[in-house]
């Protein structure tokens, strides 16, 4: 094991990817099959589509993340795949492959959590650039098309623990910026268009906020004692009120002319969009894109200031969303409180950051049993 050479393997929703990384530190190779030309269509992910894709790219990206790294497979000291959470259909894709392929290579086979994985693309990053470690315990935020959550991280001998403590209450903050893309005419996935086009608008133009969220006594919760429940998010109002504002400000033409418009581009782009776009849909975009990143900085901040953290990381797709990074990036420096960020290749699934954090697994011997299989809702932490 002294070489510490792990190839990733990542299936959980609509990317292939395939990576070898070294001791956790050093990227040789880092792959990635999109599906996002298939899925556009529709609006949204696919299950049966996206299964479909894994099996047809599961092999060449394999491939090509060997021959990228220039490493054989007998070089390679283990094997490790995501186990979830995800689409059982996808990521049944990659365990099969992995459990394959470990087996007939006599590898230890490395079963990484999807969430874990978004948080280690960061500190993969930090060790790349020989940069000091970050300060503990950091308070990570995981935000993405399927996940919001806060987790609380802290290093115990060579591997790492976690406590949630936060999530979402329904749809993830990654989902409200595809649906709301969606309802307004604009291509997939949606948080890249709002991103791109909402410096265009007035961000104080619609007045969008977000209610308090306060547990319901005369309901049944399973989750009312649950740790991450301290810091909740809700995404579904503000989605709401994007369509009702639309409806009463009756912007339902422009909408379906601007649909139309972009179907007719091969491949469009944000910027095929700006011109279809009038002030006010730009002002709406831009109020949208600002409340609920203050939503996410607010509730960070106030997590990482409850829980006495030394740091904080922010990881996930939603993490490449420009105005995101700034604002956090300013309350941090406001707050005196170090932060990181992955790059925009790393903040997207990706299969580096599966390779990488098995490294700490393999030098504890968490291996994987034979009959691992997808766990869908696997969640991370207590």
């Amino acid at each position: 094991m002294a070489s510490g050479l792990i190839l990733g393997i990542e299936s959980s929703c609509d990317e292939t990817a395939a990576a070898v990384v070294r001791r956790g530190a050093e990227t040789l190779s880092n792959v990635v099959a999109s599906q996002i030309a298939t899925h556009a269509p529709y609006g949204g992910v696919v299950p049966e589509l996206a299964s479909r894709e894994h099996l047809r790219n599961i092999v060449p990206v394999v491939r090509t993340a060997l021959a990228e790294a220039g490493i054989p497979l007998n070089d390679l000291d283990a094997v490790a795949v995501t186990e979830g959470p995800g689409l059982a259909g996808a990521l049944m894709v990659g365990i099969t492959y992995a459990k394959s392929l470990a087996y007939a290579l006599d590898k230890p086979l490395i079963a990484v959590n999807h969430l874990e994985g978004h948080i280690h693309a960061v500190l993969l990053e930090q060790a790349e650039l020989a940069e000091e470690p970050m300060p503990l315990p950091a308070l990570a935020l995981v935000v993405s098309g399927g996940h919001t959550h806060l987790y609380l991280a802290r290093r115990n001998g060579e591997s790492w623990r976690y406590r949630n403590v936060g999530r979402t209450l329904d749809d993830a903050a990654g989902e409200a910026f595809d649906k709301v893309a969606k309802l307004l005419g604009l291509g997939y996935p949606g948080g890249p268009w709002i991103d791109a086009l909402a410096p265009h608008g007035n961000p104080k133009a619609v007045p969008f906020s977000f209610a308090q969220i306060k547990p319901k006594p005369y309901r049944k919760d399973p989750h009312r004692d649950d740790p991450a429940s301290q810091f909740l998010f809700s995404f579904s109002g503000i989605k709401t009120a994007v369509l009702r504002y639309v409806q009463t400000h009756d912007l339902a033409a422009s909408i379906e002319a601007r649909r139309k418009a972009l179907a007719e581009i091969p491949n469009p782009k944000p910027s095929d969009a700006l011109p279809l776009c009038d002030e006010e849909t730009l002002n709406l975009i831009a109020s949208f894109q600002r409340a609920v990143v203050d939503d996410l900085r607010r509730k960070t901040f106030q997590a990482a200031e409850a829980f006495d953290s030394a740091s904080v990381l922010v990881s996930g797709g939603v993490a490449a969303n420009r105005e995101l990074r700034v604002r956090f990036t300013a309350e941090a420096a406001e707050r005196g409180l170090p932060i990181a960020f992955p790059s925009l290749a790393l903040s997207t699934d990706n299969a580096a950051m599966v390779a990488a954090a098995a490294w700490p697994k393999l030098l504890e011997g968490e291996t994987a049993p034979a009959e691992l299989s997808a766990e869908p809702s696997l969640t991370l932490g207590r």
